[in-house]
């Protein structure tokens, strides 16, 4: 059976033009499943973010804080119903050009993967609809009561980007012969290696610098304007 090529996608702020996490807290939030007014606990980094005086890295870390730190005891059925609604809500919201990347080559016969720390049962549901073949997201741990523990599940995996691209391959079938890869920050530089064609897309300065380093292809999408670097 001849090897289908392996094509290998970041998901927030490379296809999503935010962060399915960030959509799922408030939304918690908003819903009064996790506490009211904890919002203020990521609202300096938010603004210094927004002001550029600060990094989106601390301001989405103190996002995972608050997901982290107030999901134990929360019904799953609840965070699936709010995520859910999250991907409806925010399902249209992709970036032009990589979303055109997945359906040219998922037209090529490319086995398309998507790789997320946001929650899987975000990530799942919203990269289902636009064709990816598998998906790998964060997953927490639910007990006998169907209630989150609070404990992250296969975190050596799920926050190594490199092994679950190994996981992939060994799976069979699949080769990184032609593999194409996009991310938009440096927790990507490791599958972007691993592809014949790695893109950094809308890169943060970590990744340009690395990318501009290896002669990788840098692609920018500013409103509706699209244009390699």
């Amino acid at each position: 059976m001849k090897e289908k090529k392996l094509a290998i996608f970041d998901v927030d702020g490379t296809i999503f033009r935010s962060s399915l996490l960030i959509q799922l807290v408030e939304e918690l939030i908003g819903e009064g499943i996790f506490q009211k007014g904890l919002e203020k606990i990521y609202e300096r980094e938010r603004e210094d973010w927004l002001n550029r005086e600060g990094s989106y890295a601390d301001y989405i870390n103190a996002v995972i804080k608050v997901f982290e730190g107030n999901l134990r005891g929360v019904k799953y059925l609840d965070l699936r119903k709010i995520a859910h609604r999250v991907v409806v809500q925010q399902r249209g919201r992709t970036y032009r050009f990589t979303r055109d990347l997945v359906k040219k080559l998922k037209a090529k016969n490319y086995f398309v993967l998507a790789i997320s720390h946001s929650p899987k049962l975000a990530v799942e549901n919203f990269c289902k609809a636009l064709g990816f073949n598998k998906v790998y997201g964060a997953m927490s741990e639910v007990d006998k009561n169907g209630k989150f523990t609070g404990e992250t599940m296969f975190s050596e995996l799920i926050f190594d980007k490199a092994k679950i691209v190994e996981r992939v391959l060994d799976m069979g079938g699949l080769t990184l012969k032609g593999s194409v890869g996009a991310g938009d920050t440096e927790s990507d530089i490791p599958f972007l290696k691993m592809v014949d064609h790695p893109i950094a897309f809308n890169p943060n300065k970590k990744l340009y610098t690395y990318a501009k380093k290896h002669n990788w292809e840098i692609v920018v999408e500013r409103k509706d304007v699209v244009y390699e670097i």
